[in-house]
């Protein structure tokens, strides 16, 4: 919950291109804690990984320099992004429950960073109708209960992605689906923009792609030693 707290805040004096790329950083905090709480060291691969995820991150960062778009734009804009995104995500359920129920773990974990993502793109929209507007505002504005909503779904979908399967199949969908869905959002809904052109375009996919790889590759490196706690 503090975590939470701290995150809205962030995002009440920055942008979503900035404030999502940084919480992945959170995997890097969460390594060596594991491995002093359970006794080992960490491996190679681990510093190896969590060194590019913090290249990637600084060059998202540094390079885009994003710029803030409007945080509390017209219900038309969202419309779209919400019919559309809750009618993939309720496709992605059904899948999981009744087709592909050997990969239910999975797609619930890509599910859950979605609505987190969505989550993210509120809770923006929210701490900037509180800044401007105050309690009054948070009342009549529809975006405070469209947050309660999503974060009470995104709970829900993520115990029932742990109960699904194995961690490591859950987890890094998770990590990873929250700030793409973030990202999407952020640019389509709020208007932001990274400040880049031309050649520069290839930097940027090539760090998302690095950060997407990283934090794949630490949250498997990560979840072995969950499970056998288990």
């Amino acid at each position: 919950m503090f975590a939470y707290f701290l995150q809205t805040v962030a995002l009440g004096f920055g942008t979503l291109l900035v404030v999502q790329p940084v919480l992945v950083l959170s995997l890097m905090f969460t390594l060596p804690l594991s491995a002093r709480f359970n006794g080992y060291r960490l491996r190679k691969s681990e510093i190896f990984w969590a060194s590019v995820l913090t290249i990637a991150v600084a060059v998202m960062v540094i390079l885009g320099r994003p710029l803030a778009g409007n945080p509390h734009p017209p219900l038309e804009r969202w419309i779209p992004a919400l019919l559309i995104g809750f009618g993939i995500m309720g496709a992605m359920w059904l899948i999981a429950q009744h087709i592909l129920t050997k990969e239910k773990a999975l797609i619930l974990g890509l599910v859950t960073g979605a609505l987190f993502g969505y989550v993210a793109v509120l809770s923006k929209a929210t701490v900037d109708i509180f800044i401007h507007q105050g309690l009054d505002g948070l009342i009549l504005n529809w975006e405070v209960y469209a947050l309660i909503v999503a974060a009470t779904l995104g709970t829900i979908v993520q115990q029932y992605s742990f109960n699904g399967g194995e961690l490591q199949k859950s987890l890094p969908a998770m990590t990873i689906a929250e700030p793409v869905v973030a990202f999407v959002l952020g640019y389509l809904v709020l208007g932001e923009k990274f400040q880049v052109v031309d050649w520069a375009w290839i930097i940027m996919g090539a760090a998302l792609l690095a950060m997407i790889i990283s934090t794949i590759a630490l949250s498997r490196t990560g979840t072995p030693e969950l499970k056998n706690k288990k």
